[in-house]
């Protein structure tokens, strides 16, 4: 069934460092490797990969270009460092990786280090554009779900926050209220409107939770973008976390009806835009354990439960799909807790964040030998 899925790929943020303090390179490594490019922040790296529709292929490209990065970090005394936010004790000063670039300057000035964190963005092909917007919609909805999965920044400044994704707390939405977007055109007249009113600097500066994306923005989409997730250095489920998102894409064109929150939900979408934007500051903050609004019926319900019944939902997509298999590693983050959870229990346990973040490096270079 593999032509019949659709295209993925990856855009990967990593902070590279010590094994107790956060080293900015990213400059160096865009000199050195093709396929990397630097972020504002110099202490932030980003790897991009082209698109797929088999998950074996996904999974070396997601893998091939950290285990290079590694090694030539390696030589020089560094490492990736698998939290979200900055996790160690650092300096709160912007640090530019292109005193140049006036959109780094413009962040630089108006953001600061809010901005200094790492996370996974997932694009998901779809060329049809009622489709595409009809993902966008389902999607923003159950967003959430997908933020509590991947939690992974417990830690900023070697504090533990109250929260599970401190990125997603202090990440600067932008513009801070973005509608539900009933087609194409309302999607166009809203960015136009908003780089008008300086709203945004730029068609880049439209930062949620979600967005559509393509080759010519606003006006050529091609692909939906998850934007929502911590950074998940377990590959085998961020391409469980991916398969989730394709099978809830793929439920819902097949189930258009009843799936589209334009015309399943009790709410306005204006009601919509607000009830899901309290559900991922509520995710962020508790991750699994958060009680969360169902889109559909309005009903209080707690993620981990809503998670459990949506797998239950796409069980018989993934077999059609053949893609049970790549949910597994769901199902043990249910049984186990996300990656938050585990860090803030072994603080809880006397270990400090140095000894956390080593242990956690340790697991990540064993994952990366390991077949998929």
């Amino acid at each position: 069934m593999i032509n019949n899925n659709l295209y993925k790929g990856f855009e990967v943020e990593l902070f590279t460092g010590s094994l107790n303090s956060h080293i900015g390179v990213s400059a160096d490594i865009e000199k050195h490797f093709s396929n990397f490019v630097k972020e504002p922040d110099n202490r932030n790296v980003e790897y991009i990969t082209t698109p797929e529709k088999d998950y074996k292929f996904l999974y070396e490209k997601l893998r091939t270009p950290r285990k290079n990065l590694r090694q030539w970090l390696n030589n020089k005394g560094l490492t990736i460092i698998p939290s979200s936010t900055l996790c160690f004790k650092h300096d709160i000063q912007f640090q530019r990786s292109d005193i140049e670039n006036v959109y780094h300057q413009f962040i630089q000035d108006n953001y600061g280090i809010s901005i200094a964190t790492s996370s996974v963005h997932i694009n998901i092909g779809i060329d049809n554009l009622d489709k595409l917007f009809a993902a966008i919609r389902l999607i923003r909805s159950e967003a959430a779900l997908y933020l509590s999965i991947s939690a992974s920044s417990p830690f900023l400044n070697n504090k533990i926050t109250e929260n599970h994704s401190q990125r997603w707390i202090q990440f600067p939405k932008t513009p801070s209220k973005v509608p539900f977007f009933v087609n194409h055109n309302s999607y166009v007249d809203w960015i136009e409107e908003n780089i008008a009113n300086k709203n945004m600097q730029n068609i880049r500066h439209f930062w949620s939770s979600i967005r559509p994306n393509g080759p010519q923005r606003p006006l050529i989409l091609d692909r939906l973008e998850l934007r929502i997730c911590d950074f998940v250095h377990d590959i085998n489920l961020l391409l469980g976390i991916t398969a989730m998102l394709e099978l809830r894409i793929l439920n819902l064109f097949d189930n258009m009806d009843t799936l589209d929150p334009l015309t399943a939900s009790v709410f306005s979408i204006d009601e919509l835009s607000e009830i899901c934007d309290q559900n991922e500051i509520n995710a962020a903050k508790e991750s699994l354990n958060s009680q969360l609004i169902h889109w559909q019926d309005g009903k209080k319900i707690i993620c981990r439960d809503w998670i459990k019944n949506l797998l239950s939902d796409l069980s018989s997509t993934a077999e059609k799909f053949s893609m049970k298999h790549l949910l597994k590693p769901i199902y043990k983050v249910l049984d186990e807790g996300n990656q938050s959870m585990k860090w803030i229990n072994q603080y809880k346990n006397g270990l400090s964040i140095d000894q956390i973040m080593k242990i956690a490096i340790e697991d990540m270079i064993k994952s990366e030998e390991e077949d998929v």
